[in-house]
């Protein structure tokens, strides 16, 4: 197969998307002939700073460098997280990735999201050897610890979870639902998680610490973008970023961690196979994910892999929100199984609710229904190719699916069919990676429970 020039091998496609282009496979052909040095810097909160060092093809490959390097910056940002690229060893690439990077170009919404979150104009900048920044890199070190009086709180889009654990045992957790993403007035988010501490901290002596997994892109403790808040006036953006910090005072001055929902998916993980190195890929409504590494630590990066490119497929699905196409939300989420079902065969009712039609989905794999087991087959051919990316800039050793795409039968088909692609394409990582299923440990531990584990007390 060929692409902008550049001939790739594979040997497994998705039987229901033929046209799919598989982004690492691509690009693992286009480096094989790369001679020209290339490097990246992506610049985040604090001066950190994570470098990245790559090759080009020749001048002739005009398209197919800018392409690469395109779509490699766009995996780094929304992996990494960044407010300024700098470029060092093509100016001329450099100057046509600005051009797209900006509120008038083609990638606004990831420009207006970086300036959003870090609160800074985002930049794109040509550097020559002298002048390209260093590495400053370091992960965070938290999770994990079970001695004392704890609260962990989940702040989920359609229920609350909160825990109240002494000495790493649960002696009272709660469910509650509630629907933040609808609410104007943050009054209700915040009476909500007020509630939630409380309710925990009456169940114990004291409260030593308060650890919080929620969704969003997290600075520090402050919700920097958050689908919790998606209704809340933007001249409210100060109230929103400091919610946690402020219901944590409702206390006293207690320690507060609050993570990402994906990291602390990663963090159960962790604590419930006792070893690290973990990715926890969720396939619900959209992709999550989060990533402990190595150490057993956070590495602070956005870990928003539902915006990062997975196809090369200039006629793939578009993201309505994003507006880009080929990103991993499309092959890694009930929007996935939509998309599969009329090459499969299925009409789904278009009354029913994204979520009704999964539903579906899933009730005709039950039942035997090949198309709809090809489904489930081909998203575990997206997500086989689509590890060999991830672990270009991840050291994964257990991939988690989880998600209500990844329940019953349809998960057991993503999985088998992802191991046995890794297998037959990328050996050397179905040597490395387990794909798994989450077992009774992880549900034991369960989200909230691992929350409470973020803060460390001295």
């Amino acid at each position: 197969m060929e692409y902008l020039g550049i001939s790739y091998s594979v040997k497994n496609m998705p039987s229901l998307d033929l046209a799919f282009i598989p982004f690492a496979a691509w690009a693992d052909a286009y480096l094989a002939e790369a001679k020209r040095p290339l490097k990246i810097a992506i610049e985040r909160e604090n001066g950190r700073i994570s470098v990245f060092e790559l090759m080009l093809r020749g001048k002739e490959f005009k398209r197919a460098n800018l392409r690469f390097v395109e779509r490699y910056v766009k995996l780094l940002l929304w992996s990494v997280g960044g407010f300024r690229v700098h470029i060092c060893g093509d100016d001329e690439l450099a100057a046509s990735l600005k051009e797209l990077y900006t509120l008038d170009g083609e990638r606004t919404f990831d420009v207006q999201f970086m300036q959003d979150v870090y609160e800074k104009e985002f930049e794109i900048i040509a550097r020559n050897e002298s002048e390209f920044p260093k590495a400053n890199e370091y992960a965070i070190c938290v999770g994990g610890h079970t001695n004392g009086c704890r609260i962990g709180f989940d702040a989920g889009g359609s229920d609350r979870k909160v825990s109240a654990v002494i000495d790493g045992k649960t002696v009272y957790s709660e469910e509650v639902v509630w629907h933040p993403k609808t609410s104007v007035d943050i009054r209700y988010q915040y009476d909500g998680i007020v509630s939630a501490f409380k309710t925990a901290a009456s169940k114990m002596p004291r409260v030593d610490g308060i650890g919080v997994s929620s969704a969003g892109v997290f600075v520090g403790n402050q919700a920097a973008v958050s689908s919790l808040f998606i209704k809340i006036p933007r001249e409210m953006k100060s109230e929103v970023r400091t919610i946690y910090e402020r219901a944590a005072r409702e206390l006293g001055e207690i320690p507060l961690v609050v993570a990402n929902d994906g990291d602390v998916t990663a963090l159960a993980g962790s604590m419930s196979l006792d070893a690290n190195s973990i990715m926890g890929l969720a396939m619900g409504t959209s992709e999550a994910v989060g990533y402990v590494n190595n150490d057993g630590s956070i590495l602070g990066w956005f870990n928003e892999l539902a915006f990062a490119p997975v196809d090369l497929n200039e006629a793939a699905m578009q993201d309505e929100w994003s507006t880009d196409i080929g990103v991993g939300c499309k092959y890694f989420s009930q929007d996935a199984v939509i998309k599969l079902a009329p090459q499969a065969g299925i009409e789904l009712d278009p009354a029913l609710t994204p979520a009704e039609k999964l539903l579906e989905v899933q009730r005709m794999v039950q039942n035997g229904h090949v198309g709809a087991a090809d489904i489930f087959k081909s998203i575990g051919v997206y997500l086989a190719h689509t590890l060999n990316l991830y672990a270009k800039l991840y050291d994964i050793r257990y991939l988690i699916v989880l998600g209500r795409v990844a329940s019953g039968i349809g998960g057991e088909l993503i999985v088998s069919e992802c191991e046995r692609v890794l297998g037959e394409e990328y050996p050397e990582l179905a040597r490395q990676i387990t794909v798994m299923l989450p077992n009774e440990e992880f549900r034991r531990v369960g989200q909230s429970m691992a929350a409470a584990s973020l803060p460390e007390i001295k």
